[in-house]
């Protein structure tokens, strides 16, 4: 997509933005999280991790185009209105129970373990309190009501994905467990967050009753503009007695869905992402859509899939509410293909019990 050539007032914008840019470099040393420094791997080149299926690298001109075609929808804030009820503090062998806080935090109980996705219960989602991409909905499960944790997931480095407020003060709460993929664990050390442990993908590691593996995804990784690709990214499955759970955390398209079911088998359950989809000329190398979800949920052979990562931070330009209807008809597409199965999207804060395999 090209940049339309804008006029006298566009060109003066356009030239501030530069500006505020090239001051965004000076500042994003202090913003970029620590390189990982370790061997070589068919993933990673002694400087930085790639993709199996490459993700190109957006350029400023790209966001520019971005921002200048945008014709995105407002976004209102909802305010959690509906009660559910609380988890139970634990669940017993082969059950297992998801809550979906909202946005990519879950609560997965099983095997009396609990495990908790991505948490970010924080007002916004960036380098600092008071900016990035605001909160439009209330995390379903205030931190307070959380059940122990055991062992929290961390897929990538992205600010709405690993918060440090929010692990700071379940670091603190709960003495969790913090898996995280490679090099990440030294941004946990650097902000005296406890509790870290880097995964390489296909790397597995046992957490009470279950085992959590560390598996690929193809997005990317930076909180600043000079570390992007210099930490691991990734999803995770959790192996129950009841079959295996698969989180995707952020992911475009790839052949890691295929290859996912292939070593563990079909998924009881999926947690796929569903928003931050469009325009697709942007997102769709490093985000799924919710017809791709679909297809991810066919591809896993799930049983049960759970739709996150909507609804909760305006991050593209799709509408608040437009994910489930694109997810729901998608669905509806592909009936057959689909039949036996369900993709659940939850309300914020409502758990289910997950049916066996």
């Amino acid at each position: 997509m090209k940049l339309k050539r804008p006029g006298r007032i566009g060109l003066w914008i356009v030239s501030g933005i530069l500006l505020l840019f090239g001051a965004g470099t000076l500042v994003s040393g202090c913003l970029s999280a620590p390189a990982y420094d370790g061997p070589t791997t068919p993933h990673f080149d002694g400087e930085r991790f790639r993709n199996r299926v490459e993700v190109p690298e957006k350029s400023l001109w790209d966001l520019l185009a971005w921002w200048w075609e945008r014709d995105a929808p407002e976004w209102q804030d909802q305010p959690s209105t509906t009660k559910h009820a609380a988890p139970p503090e634990r669940v017993e062998r082969g059950r297992l129970r998801a809550t979906f806080i909202n946005h990519a935090t879950v609560l997965l109980q099983l095997d009396g373990v609990n495990i908790l996705t991505d948490p970010v219960f924080s007002e916004r989602v960036g380098p600092v309190s008071w900016a990035g991409p605001q909160r439009h909905r209330a995390p379903g499960l205030k931190p307070e009501a959380l059940p122990p944790i055991d062992a929290v997931l961390v897929s990538h480095n992205h600010y709405d994905h690993m918060d440090l407020p929010s692990l700071r003060r379940i670091a603190r709460d709960h003495e969790a467990r913090i898996l995280v993929g490679l090099g990440n664990g030294a941004l946990l050390e650097k902000n005296e967050i406890p509790g870290g442990e880097e995964l390489d993908w296909w790397q597995s590691t046992r957490v009470g009753a279950v085992t959590v593996t560390f598996v690929p995804a193809r997005h990317w990784s930076g909180r600043g503009l000079g570390d992007r690709f210099q930490t691991l990214w990734g999803g995770f499955v959790v192996q129950g007695a009841g079959g295996p759970v698969y989180f995707a955390g952020d992911t475009g398209w790839g052949p890691h869905f295929d290859e996912a079911r292939r070593r563990f088998g079909p998924m009881r359950l999926a947690l796929l992402p569903i928003g931050a989809y469009e325009p697709r000329w942007f997102m769709k190398a490093a985000h799924i859509s919710p017809d791709e979800a679909v297809g991810a949920h066919l591809e896993l052979h799930a049983r049960t899939s759970l739709a996150i990562h909507f609804g909760t931070f305006r991050l593209s330009d799709e509408g608040q509410d437009q994910p489930p209807r694109d997810l729901r008809r998608a669905m509806q597409e592909r009936r057959a293909e689909a039949a036996g199965t369900a993709f659940w999207v939850l309300d914020h804060g409502e758990g289910r019990d997950v049916p066996p395999l």
